[in-house]
Formats: C-alpha cells, sequence, structure tokens
C-alpha cells in the first residue's frame, strides 16, 4: 500500500489545487483495501492467539469493514480532508522559499506518515472489536514488533491494559497485542527485566535512575495524550496537537 500511495504521488508531476482530486481518486480505494487487509489479518491473529492463550476456540467474530477504515478510525474526519494534508505541506514549503524537489518531498514524508497511521488505527479498532468478543480476556498486553521501538513503546510493553482501553499509538507505530485471560491478572507489571533494562538505560542517559520515583519523574517521558482526530497518542508530557484556536488569526 505505501508503496503504492508513493508512487502516485511521485507521479503526480505536479502538486496543485487540480492534482488534489485526481491523487485521491487514485488513493483512497487502495488505503481503504490496506486498512480493510489489516483489520481482518489482525482479526484471524487475536482468534489464533485465543485458542494458544486459552486453549479454547475464540467465538465467532463479526468485524464490519466500515468499522475499521475510512473516517470511522479518525473520529469522523474525511480521508479526503485527510489526504489533501501532503499538498498543504507542499503549498506552505514552497511558501516559506524552499525549491520544488525540497517541497515535494515533506509532502511525501507527510503522506507516509498519514498512511502507516492509518493502517495502524485499522489495527487497534480491529482489536478492540475483537477483544470485545471476546468474554474470556480482560487483559491485554502491548507486543513489540518492529526491527526499532522508541522508548516509549518499549516501556509501556512492560505493562497490561484491561482490554477496554484503545491501544494508544504514536504515528508509525507497529505495536501488536496479546491477550490475557479473563480469570488471570498478571499484575500491572508483565515484564520485570524489561522494565529494569529501561531504567539502566535512563540512568546511563542522565546519571540516575527513577527507582525511587523521585530522582527521574518517568511522568514526564511517556504519557497518554488524547488527539482528537485518531484518538489515544503516545508521547512526551508537553507536547499538545494543533487545534482550531491555533489555527485562528491573533486578534
Amino acid at each position: 500500500m505505501l508503496g503504492r500511495l508513493s508512487r502516485s504521488w511521485q507521479g503526480l508531476g505536479s502538486w496543485r489545487d487540480a492534482d488534489v482530486a485526481r491523487f485521491q481518486r487514485s488513493t483512497l480505494p487502495v488505503v481503504h483495501a490496506g486498512q480493510r487487509t489489516i483489520a481482518s489479518l489482525t482479526a484471524s491473529y487475536l482468534e489464533q492467539m485465543h485458542r494458544e492463550v486459552l486453549g479454547t476456540a475464540s467465538p465467532r467474530i463479526r468485524l464490519d469493514p466500515d468499522e475499521v477504515s475510512g473516517a470511522a478510525v479518525r473520529n469522523g474526519t474525511d480521508p479526503a480532508d485527510v489526504y489533501r494534508r501532503p499538498f498543504k505541506v507542499v503549498w506552505k514549503t514552497l511558501a516559506d522559499g524552499d525549491p520544488l524537489d525540497v517541497a515535494q518531498q515533506r509532502g511525501a514524508d507527510r503522506l507516509e506518515i498519514l498512511a502507516k497511521t492509518d493502517l495502524q488505527l485499522a489495527r487497534t479498532h480491529a482489536t478492540r472489536l475483537v477483544l470485545d468478543q471476546q468474554p474470556k480476556v480482560t487483559y491485554f498486553v502491548r507486543e513489540l514488533r518492529g526491527e526499532y521501538d522508541c522508548a516509549l513503546c518499549m516501556i509501556a510493553s512492560t505493562q497490561r491494559y484491561a482490554k477496554e482501553n484503545l491501544l494508544p499509538i504514536h504515528p508509525g507505530c507497529d505495536c501488536g497485542v496479546r491477550p490475557v485471560r479473563a480469570d488471570y491478572d498478571p499484575g500491572q507489571v508483565v515484564d520485570e527485566a524489561r522494565l529494569e533494562a529501561i531504567h539502566k538505560a535512563v540512568e546511563a542517559a542522565v546519571g540516575q535512575s527513577a527507582r525511587d520515583a523521585r530522582a527521574v519523574d518517568y511522568r514526564q517521558i511517556i504519557v497518554q495524550n488524547n488527539h482528537g482526530e485518531i484518538g489515544p497518542v503516545l508521547g512526551i508530557r508537553g507536547q499538545t496537537f494543533t487545534g482550531p484556536d491555533d489555527l485562528r488569526p491573533a486578534s
């Protein structure tokens, strides 16, 4: 999917207003198909995990494709508006005086982030819908999947979460989940060894650890922000998201 979108973007030749609708017509169906494929694979994976973890077959899962794609995973935001944003990046970069090749690449980078986020949103929303239909599952743990994992995801992976809490993400996040049976609570921390390794890494980086909860406030390192469009997002305390007030001219 990412390759298809990249080729469509590079093949436009120009990135003017008139090119937006042409790009949307060629790419939005690809994005929706990618999201629905990811959701279907996620459901199959969680059904398999249900058998492995609980030793019984999963209840029959009903997954509405419209609930795991498009506006449904972005709190009602029209995908056409979402995939106009790379063009806005191009126009803003040109307005700042940068050359077209720089502007086009920044637009391409923005497109890749949007597409990766949409795929991960399809996975997290499908996860929630599937776990809702598996009453024997109460908790889930976050599984690191990528070749490289950010520190935020690494810390989160040491914890267990109630299944009703939608998996927080960040742009480009590729974490998965593993269900935990309903009659067993592993406790808040499920991987003491990894958590200890993170403490040591923090200590090596800043000269002290947070084992006493005072030397380093980990709440300043990992928090869950709520993004109005895509839901729970992992970030650093102090990060904020652009909102209507940021877009209004100063009075």
